[in-house]
């Protein structure tokens, strides 16, 4: 299990424990994540669950795939640091990850 700390873009933080192997999106959905819409459910068929990795922990969370990147391509205020929830497995390793989410999803 992990701790995920989400901010939103008022800067409003909220942290939650998301069981080791669930996405970052399904912990956001369970306990009602505000910016995090996740239209079509965890697919990586929409750019609803969009959010930017902090700095400090894009190594461990990794890059995109090329199939996460063309779904960016539909979301608002994309940035380098840009990912889609929905593809963020959880493991030990991103105890603290910190994401934020954008003004408005796409």
């Amino acid at each position: 299990m992990a701790k995920i700390h989400f901010i939103d873009h008022s800067g409003e933080k909220r942290s939650i424990d998301i069981e080791n192997g669930a996405t970052v999106m399904e912990g956001a959905i369970r306990n009602a994540i505000p910016g995090i819409e996740a239209e079509c459910g965890g697919a990586c068929a929409c750019a609803t669950c969009h959010v930017y990795v902090d700095d400090a922990w894009r190594e461990k969370v990794g890059a995109p795939s090329p199939m996460e990147e063309d779904m960016l391509d539909f979301g608002f205020d994309v940035r380098p640091n840009s990912r889609l929830s929905c593809q963020i497995k959880v493991t030990d390793e991103l105890d603290g990850l910190v994401v934020s989410t954008p003004e408005r999803q796409a």
